[in-house]
């Protein structure tokens, strides 16, 4: 049976994971054949745990060249995942990639279009897509069951993490490092969700407290107000200063509301459109029936493995992608506007103007207490760099 071959880059906490995986036979027709990493004692780790046969290299550009490897998964820091994705397109290989997209979307943009010129897979690690939960509130959305979208709420505050998560490494919670905080490291995937499911937004205003409960140069607290084209709004809250936290999901639409919290999908669902009841209900305090309605949730939340699965059968066998990696950048999109709102402190209008977010991202990356200097181009390395 054909293999496809994978090169992992960066053997840290997600590198690692992915080994496991491999290791333990979830990753159908597919195999670890290179590890890179700079650091020789996290690579000589990795190549222990891979086991015999998988060739190391410190250099990604070593890694993408052997002629070893199909299909390359960045596992790297944040700025550098664009970088070798770009590179692994111009070997000829195909590209999957850990979240973020990238940090700024005029890089993400770049990669976008590299790989709109191969004819390689590229695909990004939503793993969340995965969770039926959310599959089955985009099967009601797409299929018009709840209607026109009126309001979303999401509330994610169960990241609490505590300074000594931060002091882990000198890279995190740093412009230079990470590029962002808590919308770049915790919440990608709720951002991802959010406009695989609602739709991107057309307005944004939005808060952002930088180090306010941790001392870190980045966010740590967020609130966001979305406005989209059909006048429907949104709210977005998230930290990692909260305990013991909430994630809870709403979205209304004119024919009823999802809400999901603990693992469970609750679908209320009005007899009529609210917008048809309330212009000829005779009551002033009248309310449309509304029935609780048990929806059906089938298989489970492969998570990260069923995205490397699905990324293998699009590479071997000419499977649609459950993550394409082009729509890396909507949720970004989101992620920057929210920071540019916070910065220039009024409403953020959609297309992004993404010349003024990376101009003042990179006077922040000037002042950041990460003490490697950015590289070119705005990354905190280029290709002979740091993986």
């Amino acid at each position: 049976m054909e293999k496809l071959r994978f090169g992992i880059i960066g053997v840290g906490n997600m590198g690692t994971g992915h080994i496991h995986n491999f290791n333990a036979g979830k990753i159908r027709e597919a195999e670890i054949t290179a590890l890179c990493d700079i650091d020789k004692d996290r690579l000589q780790a990795g190549l222990k745990l891979a086991g015999e046969g998988v060739k190391g290299f410190e250099k990604a550009e070593g890694l993408m060249a052997s002629g070893l490897v199909d299909a390359i998964l960045i596992a790297t820091p944040h700025y550098l995942h664009p970088v070798y994705a770009v590179e692994g397109f111009r070997q000829g290989l195909h590209v999957l990639s850990e979240k973020p997209a990238g940090v700024y979307t005029k890089q993400v943009r770049e990669m976008n279009e590299a790989a709109a010129r191969s004819d390689r897979v590229f695909g990004l690690m939503f793993n969340q897509r995965t969770n039926p939960l959310y599959q089955k509130v985009k099967d009601l959305i797409d299929s018009g069951e709840l209607g026109e979208l009126r309001w979303v709420n999401w509330i994610i505050t169960d990241w609490f993490r505590t300074q000594s998560y931060y002091d882990s490494g000198n890279w995190r919670a740093t412009w230079a490092g990470e590029g962002g905080g808590v919308l770049l490291n915790q919440d990608p995937h709720q951002l991802d969700l959010l406009q695989w499911l609602c739709g991107m937004p057309q307005r944004v205003r939005a808060f952002c407290a930088y180090g306010k409960y941790h001392d870190i140069e980045v966010e740590d607290d967020v609130t966001a107000y979305l406005e989209y084209p059909n006048g429907a709004t949104g709210v977005f809250v998230t930290t990692t200063g909260d305990a013991p936290g909430t994630n809870r999901l709403e979205i209304t639409g004119d024919k009823g509301k999802i809400v999901i919290e603990n693992d469970r999908l609750e679908y209320i669902r009005n007899r009529g459109k609210v917008s048809d009841f309330l212009k000829t209900a005779k009551g002033g305090f009248e309310k449309p029936e509304a029935w609780r309605v048990e929806i059906p949730i089938h298989g489970e939340s492969t998570q990260h493995v069923g995205i490397v699965n699905n990324f293998t059968d699009a590479a071997l066998h000419g499977a649609s992608l459950l993550a394409p990696g082009q729509e890396g950048i909507n949720g970004l999109t989101i992620s920057n506007a929210i920071h540019l709102s916070s910065w220039l402190d009024k409403t953020v209008e959609l297309p992004l103007d993404e010349d003024l977010f990376y101009s003042l991202l990179e006077e922040r990356i000037k002042t950041s207490r990460y003490e490697k200097r950015p590289a070119a181009g705005g990354g905190v390395a280029n290709l002979e760099g740091t993986y």
